[in-house]
């Protein structure tokens, strides 16, 4: 047998020594702690059980509540469990272009929409998302409940948009790092794109970590101006409004490495080809093994026994008498 939460033991060692001492010293030197009054009410009554008996049951009822809250088990080995499904890390583009609002409401706004059509889409799959810009950052560890996925992408709004330049090597770094233990590694990016200088190094990192890239490319080839913060176009030194396109460069970076790309549109068609996609490649793989511990749990026996005699004590308990 051994034991989950064996810190609890020296938690509560403390008091425990303390509480046993207290209630098994005699009557004099308590008197030198408590008041006499104090004493005269916690004294027995004659028809109570005997304080001596009374205190014994509650230094067994605590032992047997911490042994309880160190929760005893019995280790049976460990299982391996086959997980079906895939897993995937999605990047949502927080970048500055990313308010333009060449799509209703503005890009930001429409890549989330299509994050969660993907989420929809990917059921049973465990996703996790990253949020990227200068400085990418995990806004949701990997997970099969889309609920909270959705609840943390709907979470970004306009205050995490970053005005700095896109740091995609960063952000492959970073992916490379969270789909380090995952077989298939997929990476699958709702972005406007990123030009082929800024692009290069993150090529390199994903084709080095064996990483297979999916992108979402979200924007028009029109384009629209930057908005900055305040809501208004931003202007260029020259005094120009800047104005930002679609960059198809990283669709064509996920077709060398082994993904695909789609051009964001209304309607879910966009996220059902790619679904489609990613399915047909990775047909009856699986997430990988995942093992874990069996163990027997036996702590409700000493928290059932400690209870019972906790009970027993206090219902023991003297009436209090008119002094």
């Amino acid at each position: 047998m051994s034991f989950v939460n064996p810190q609890f033991f020296w938690a509560l060692i403390v008091p425990f020594v303390i509480f046993a001492f207290l209630i098994s010293t005699n009557k004099e030197r308590l008197a030198r702690i408590f008041d006499e009054k104090v004493l005269t009410r916690l004294s027995a009554a004659d028809e109570s059980m005997p304080l001596m008996a009374r205190n014994i049951l509650m230094l067994f009822a605590l032992l047997l509540m911490i042994i309880a809250m160190a929760r005893p088990v019995i280790e049976k080995g460990d299982k391996v469990i086959e997980v079906e499904g895939l897993t995937l890390l999605t990047a949502l583009d927080i970048s500055g272009s990313m308010r333009s609002e060449d799509l209703y409401p503005n890009r930001l706004s429409f890549a989330k929409t299509k994050m969660n059509a993907l989420f929809d889409a990917m059921p049973s799959d465990e996703l996790g998302v990253v949020a990227f810009a200068y400085s990418p950052f995990v806004l949701a560890p990997f997970s099969s409940d889309k609920d909270t996925l959705k609840m943390m992408v709907d979470g970004v709004d306009d205050s995490y948009i970053n005005m700095g330049s896109t740091d995609f090597s960063a952000l492959g770094e970073l992916a490379a790092t969270l789909l380090e233990e995952k077989k298939p590694k997929i990476m699958v990016l709702f972005t406007d794109g990123g030009d082929e200088e800024a692009i290069a190094g993150f090529t390199e990192i994903l084709k080095s970590n064996e990483i297979d890239l999916y992108v979402v490319l979200i924007g028009t080839d029109k384009g629209a101006p930057v908005i900055d913060e305040n809501g208004k176009p931003f202007s260029l030194e020259d005094g120009t409004i800047a104005i930002t396109q679609r960059n198809d460069a990283l669709g064509e970076v996920a077709k060398e490495n082994d993904g695909a790309y789609v051009v964001a549109s209304t309607g879910k068609e966009d996220i059902a080809q790619l679904v489609s996609v990613i399915r047909a490649k990775y047909q009856n793989q699986q997430q990988g093994e995942v093992r874990i511990k069996e163990r027997v749990e036996y702590f409700y026996y000493p928290l059932g026994a400690g209870l019972l005699l906790l009970l027993i004590s206090l219902s023991s308990m003297p009436r209090r008498r008119n002094v």
